[in-house]
């Protein structure tokens, strides 16, 4: 009885603990470089642009916050390739390939299930998505070297 008793007390206790929406996918790659965030003024990402070096590495990441773009990490090689996300429409995923030197490949999914897919499909796998499943890419994170992108993590929130 008392064994049921303790059993239920922290289930209860369990229960009764906050739920974090908040969670961050450790980033991948070399890390070598300048650290950037593509933080925006509000939180919701509404588009996003990725360029690449032909058959390579990406080069450089830019997100828009709202109807604001924010400003290009790495660096801009020939066009981008980019993904305008529908009203109220979230990224829910992004996976793609790397190695020690650079973000190979990137592959970001929507909750609508559009994706948008750059880079070549070459090394180490990575898949990032949130805890919780309410939650939404907020931002990027990682680091960029004169060349592209050497790491890559995704921080994940509810907003």
């Amino acid at each position: 009885m008392i064994s049921f008793l303790i059993v239920a007390v922290l289930c209860t206790s369990c229960l009764a603990a906050p739920m974090m929406p908040y969670s961050y996918s450790p980033s991948v790659g070399g890390g070598s470089g300048t650290s950037f965030s593509t933080e925006g003024a509000n939180g919701t990402i509404t588009a996003i642009r990725v360029w690449e070096t032909s058959s390579a590495y990406i080069t450089g990441i830019q997100v828009r916050n709202g109807a604001i773009w924010g400003k290009v990490v790495g660096r801009v090689v020939g066009s981008a390739k980019e993904l305008i996300l529908f009203d109220g429409e979230t990224i829910v995923q992004v996976s793609g390939k790397y190695d020690s030197s650079y973000i190979y490949q990137m592959y970001v999914v929507t909750s609508r299930g559009r994706f948008l897919v750059v880079g070549q499909p070459t090394a180490l796998s990575f898949n990032f998505y949130p805890v919780d499943p309410k939650a939404e890419l907020i931002l990027l994170s990682g680091r960029f070297n004169g060349a592209g992108i050497t790491s890559l993590g995704a921080h994940w929130d509810v907003i």
